[in-house]
């Protein structure tokens, strides 16, 4: 009876944290739909203003990023093995790469405000058309966007990881927190492998 009760409890858990996935998709969803559509409307100034993004600084976070989720992957299996100690180290691994990945985008950020490319810190003027910018504003915001939600995996998967420590929680009973943490970890990476090519590779 209480495996049963374990499973709905765990069953019930996944649905809830499916739904909220769903919920981000739609969000980024839609700046992937304004993307799309700049890039139908102003080919041109779409592709000018991706070239000048620092597209190799993208590509090593994306690396950064892929080898995270492998991290959180490797700490759910240990896990559901019930190894504390394998849980923990995969998962502070992740937290240390999200950390990385956010250094080398406020690295990214500084040049582009250096280079007159980030909206925010740029007179309208400095652009080269009223679409350039637009794409800037967009490239920030996403960007921007995806930068709070790692932020926010960091602290999730760090605060994980000492309650694991901690014996807070136990494994492998409590092996589904690892997985729901997990999930929303690897969203973060998949939008991003997605935001790359949107923002970065425009050709």
């Amino acid at each position: 009876m209480a495996d049963v009760a374990e499973a709905r409890r765990r069953d019930t858990t996944l649905m809830g944290m499916y739904l909220f996935l769903a919920s981000e998709i739609m969000l980024f969803g839609g700046l992937f739909a304004v993307a799309l559509a700049l890039r139908l409307l102003h080919p041109q100034d779409v592709v000018a203003a991706s070239r000048r993004l620092h597209y190799g600084v993208g590509a090593a976070n994306t690396v950064v990023l892929l080898t995270s989720s492998l991290a959180v992957a490797l700490a759910v299996a240990a896990a559901e093995m019930g190894k504390a100690k394998g849980t923990v180290a995969g998962l502070l691994a992740a937290a240390g790469l999200g950390v990385g990945f956010l250094a080398l985008k406020a690295v990214e950020y500084g040049m582009e405000i250096r280079e007159r490319l980030l909206p925010a810190f740029t007179p309208a003027d400095a652009f080269e058309s009223p679409a350039a910018h637009l794409f800037l504003d967009l490239y920030l915001i996403a960007t921007a966007l995806h930068a709070v939600h790692v932020t926010v995996g960091v602290g999730l998967l760090a605060g994980l990881a000492w309650r694991v420590r901690r014996s807070g929680l136990p494994l492998p009973r409590g092996a589904t927190g690892v997985e729901v943490v997990g999930l929303y970890w690897h969203l973060v990476d998949v939008i991003w492998v997605f935001l790359y090519p949107v923002l970065y590779l425009v050709r």
